[in-house]
């Protein structure tokens, strides 16, 4: 079971990107520092996408947008229910609608 560890520091990333630039190879790097091979080349890969050289998934940019929509479409989802509820409720106590029947 793996252990969970605190991201690296994006200086500490930029750094390993900078010496598989400068000719190193991530497995080289891996051997020397802790991150495997596949995080150095997934780092090189989203440095690529932000920098515009791939296209093949989301930037940082646009990830970090996307989950500030879902959080804000999630508290609309939840506002709504309230407001909907609030509204039913209004409606029985003016009774514009029939009271519940508490027997089902």
């Amino acid at each position: 079971m793996q252990r969970h560890r605190d991201p690296y520091p994006e200086e500490f990333r930029r750094k390993l990107i900078d010496l598989v630039h400068a000719g190193r190879t991530p497995d080289e790097l891996a051997k020397e520092f802790e991150p495997t091979g596949q995080t150095i080349r997934n780092w090189i890969a989203q440095a690529d996408r932000d920098a515009g050289k791939r296209r093949d998934g989301l930037t940082n940019a646009e990830r970090d947008e996307l989950t500030r929509l879902k959080r804000e479409n999630r508290q609309l989802k939840i506002e709504r229910e309230i407001l909907a509820k609030a509204a039913a409720w209004f409606a029985r106590e003016t009774e514009a609608l029939p009271k519940r029947d508490t027997n089902s």
